[in-house]
């Protein structure tokens, strides 16, 4: 015989319970929950369990302790199998979102963009762009590198280390190579390098620039102030520069920014010397990288390194620095402060803007963690205190708080929300969240072994698979005790 839920559900009750001891009791917990009356109520442990949402409006359905939950919020449904699978779909943003067992194999899609990468060494991606109506990729990393497009300029095909060419790869906008490292070209933007035997000998030019090295021996490069039309249509100053080195890193000389407000020289002979002059700031090193001078003309203050960063005074308008690495730090401007004592063992940051103010302390990296976001214009703040691994606590701009007790991976990646919809399920040992707008609250024990609920004057309690059921609202109450009513009230469901 079946048994059918409102939920779409369907339990199959077995004919020999005596075979598992907990089935008796399950079954009459089943029972119990086909005369509960309410559907947005169905109270069957961690074995079944579906409630409304505490901090948005939705539901949750939870089955089999951590390993199932479907969640609907608005027209977002999510529904996982932790850890191995999670599917997260929002037709309103036109995006989906697939992971099995994150981040091993991912598959996401926004609008009509796609990519499914597994292990982020095998990876297709594709979609329809602005210019192309289609466009495909198709990567093996570091071997195997294919787009198609409707656009077949934007066509290529790269098989390392033999022969390829890509567009819009490895941070340049074209690469070409032949038998690499023996021939490399790159174009970014209007430069293009000529790479023989990468890296030790290249030959680069592009608009006023010639260059050439043979590193480490020797490399020169020069470039003239040129003029360019921006996306407006107006016409804009590109800085010229003049760059050599011998002997890579122990000498060179260097022209930045010529033609510009604040051009500068750099000059190093290592470890001998390494200066900076500029009209706005001067950096003089003697004995690099063990005694260094800054004056910052600009932001008002002077420097002293010994050695950097270990070892740094620095006093001014702009800035005041005391360290001496590992012992303390205390680093303040009009805007940062950071402080350190005993590093790593406490750490403590702080940003403060016009608009918005954020700080954060830390002891022992990740082992304490406490992060509060102000915002000066509404006065509103959100917070965020993880202690790992026993638990993470936020707070959001609306006063919603949310506790959970185990966070073995929350607290190392805060805001990754697919670790959160992944794993935190398996390891929330205890959940309790709280909404201040509404009143709603709720907490949950070993996956709804134990669960309470309150909002809108109700108070609704379930333990031990439903075999224990308590609700309490403005006109009565209601207890139930393997489904046999206890009590009733006026405004109890029978």
């Amino acid at each position: 015989m079946k048994i059918v839920i409102d939920t779409e559900k369907t339990f199959a009750l077995p004919r020999k319970s005596s075979r598992l001891g907990l089935i008796p009791l399950l079954a009459v917990s089943l029972v119990s929950l086909l005369h509960s009356g309410a559907e947005d109520w169905q109270p069957f442990g961690f074995g079944w369990h579906r409630f409304g949402l505490t901090l948005a409006e939705g539901t949750r359905t939870e089955a089999a302790g951590p390993f199932y939950y479907n969640e609907k919020e608005g027209g977002k449904e999510t529904w996982a199998l932790p850890p191995l699978f999670s599917s997260m779909r929002d037709p309103e943003l036109e995006t989906l979102e697939q992971d099995f067992a994150y981040p091993l194999l991912t598959y996401d899609r926004y609008g009509g963009q796609y990519r499914w990468q597994f292990f982020q060494l095998l990876s297709f991606a594709g979609g329809a762009s602005q210019t192309e109506t289609n466009r495909d990729r198709f990567t093996i990393f570091p071997f195997y590198f294919q787009q198609r497009s409707s656009d077949t300029n934007e066509n290529y095909t790269a098989v390392l280390p033999f022969y390829g060419h890509l567009k819009h790869r490895l941070m340049r906008d074209e690469v070409s190579f032949v038998m690499l490292p023996f021939y490399v070209q790159s174009r970014k933007k209007d430069v293009v390098t000529d790479n023989y035997f990468y890296p030790f000998y290249h030959t680069r030019h592009g608009d006023g620039l010639n260059g050439w090295q043979i590193w480490p021996f020797y490399g020169t490069e020069h470039k003239d102030v040129t003029i360019r039309t921006n996306i407006w249509n107006e016409p804009e100053k590109i800085a010229g520069h003049d760059r050599m080195f011998v002997l890579w890193p122990f000498f060179h000389d260097s022209h930045a920014d010529i033609g510009m407000e604040n051009p500068e020289w750099q000059q190093a002979l290592l470890p001998v010397y390494s200066l900076v002059r500029s009209p706005k700031r001067d950096v003089t090193t003697v004995a690099w990288p063990f005694f260094s001078r800054v004056d910052d003309r600009e932001k008002k203050y002077r420097e002293w390194q010994l050695p950097y960063p270990f070892v740094v005074f620095a006093h001014g308008e702009g800035k005041t620095t005391r360290r001496v690495w590992p012992f303390f730090s205390q680093a303040h401007s009009a805007i940062l402060e950071s402080d350190f004592y005993l590093w790593p063992l406490y750490k403590y940051n702080r940003a403060n803007t016009e608009s918005l103010e954020r700080e954060r302390t830390r002891i022992m990296f990740f082992l304490y963690s406490d992060t509060i976001e102000r915002n000066k214009e509404t006065k509103k703040f959100r917070q965020r205190t993880d202690v790992w691994p026993l638990f993470a606590h936020r707070r959001d701009y609306d006063g919603n708080t949310r506790l959970q007790v185990l966070a073995l991976l929350e607290p190392l990646l805060p805001g990754a929300h697919k670790v959160e919809r992944d794993y935190s399920p398996v390891w929330s040992l205890w959940r309790s969240e709280q909404n201040p707008r509404t009143g709603a609250t709720s907490q949950s024990l070993l996956w709804n072994l134990y669960r309470r609920e309150t909002s809108s004057g109700r108070t609704r309690i379930s333990a031990f698979f439903g075999l224990y059921r308590y609700q309490k609202t403005e006109s009565g109450k209601e207890i139930r005790l393997f489904s046999i009513p206890l009590s009733h009230g006026a405004g109890s469901q029978k």
